[in-house]
């Protein structure tokens, strides 16, 4: 939206949109909204998807920046085509010079939370993945207290939270996991109980613009374990410290490697739960709270990226170019 009321021109496709021609090309249709200036989100998103505007043909390779923001775990199961498709089609508009962030090969390694666990051991939680009842059991006995959730999973769906009392319904709560594929448990943090931070990072350092960081601290509600701003929980100032920035030094070299231009990571204590690659959400929330507008320094950074293309593309690759 920023994007748009600052005249660039802005398309808005889905994963339904792509196609490839017989040379090879990358196509899309794609939603073109009229020069107007928006103020609210979800009036420009709703004028996005309604449709009314239209759809044109427009060859990728014409596009300066493809900002890649699908969820592939909010794609229902009928849909599980729709999940790798942007991150095919992007290669071949990498190849013909197109600036992609965040890197498509970077998230085809982050597909599910495993990417989670190539970061040092020292910044995650005890975790096990698996699909094995029994092995679950003896994580949940010998931990005592623990968290399960999907391995392909968003928004805090299918979370459970399992107390050393609740070994004999465990067996339901695996149940509502395993039919869609592997289970994630995870030792519960005490900390936790405060809520989480969500910070962003852009070009692997904290979002920092105009004295603030681009965060939030997310607050359950009730005795809801989940956080998520849509699963009920509420956002608040964060204060961000000492721990937060350290936890942002040891995952930066990775993220910088694997071309993630802008990432959420979901903070807890002196601990990450998770590192958002797709598509974190909060960044207008941060906005708000904090009084200043965090999408100014993404779009600033695009804008130089673009530059960095033009002037420097013979010495670097489009993904390299990406986190500069």
């Amino acid at each position: 939206m920023h994007a748009h009321n600052r005249e660039h021109q802005i398309f808005y496709l889905t994963p339904d949109d792509f196609s490839i021609d017989e040379n090879y090309q990358a196509w899309a249709r794609v939603t073109r909204l009229p020069k107007k200036k928006y103020r609210s989100p979800a009036v420009f998103q709703k004028d996005l998807a309604s449709g009314k505007w239209g759809k044109t043909k427009l060859r990728l390779g014409e596009l300066d920046v493809i900002f890649l923001r699908n969820d592939p775990a909010a794609e229902p199961s009928e849909r599980k085509w729709a999940r790798n498709v942007p991150l095919l089609f992007t290669q071949v508009a990498l190849k013909e010079g197109v600036l992609v962030v965040n890197s498509p090969s970077g998230l085809g390694r982050a597909f599910n939370k495993m990417y989670f666990q190539e970061f040092p051991e020292v910044v995650r939680p005890t975790t096990l993945v698996t699909r094995n009842r029994s092995e679950i059991m003896r994580f949940a006995r010998e931990i005592g207290l623990i968290i399960i959730k999907p391995l392909f999973g968003s928004g805090g769906s299918n979370v459970f939270i399992v107390r050393k009392g609740d070994i004999a319904n465990l067996n339901q709560m695996i149940d509502a996991i395993v039919r869609d594929g592997f289970v994630v448990c995870q030792e519960y943090l005490p900390a936790a109980e405060k809520g989480d931070i969500r910070l962003f990072l852009m070009n692997g350092q904290p979002l920092f613009y105009q004295g603030k960081y681009a965060a939030l601290h997310r607050v359950r509600s009730g005795s809801d374990i989940r956080s998520n701003i849509h699963a009920g929980g509420k956002s608040v100032r964060a204060k961000i410290g000492e721990s937060e920035l350290r936890l942002t030094e040891i995952v930066r070299p990775k993220l910088v490697e694997d071309g993630m231009f802008l990432v959420g990571l979901d903070i807890v204590g002196e601990k990450l739960l998770e590192i958002n690659v797709f598509s974190p959400g909060g960044l207008w929330g941060a906005s708000q709270l904090e009084g200043v507008n965090f999408a100014n320094p993404v779009i600033d950074a695009l804008e130089r990226k673009v530059q960095y293309m033009q002037y420097y593309h013979r010495h670097f690759n489009n993904e390299e170019i990406a986190v500069l």
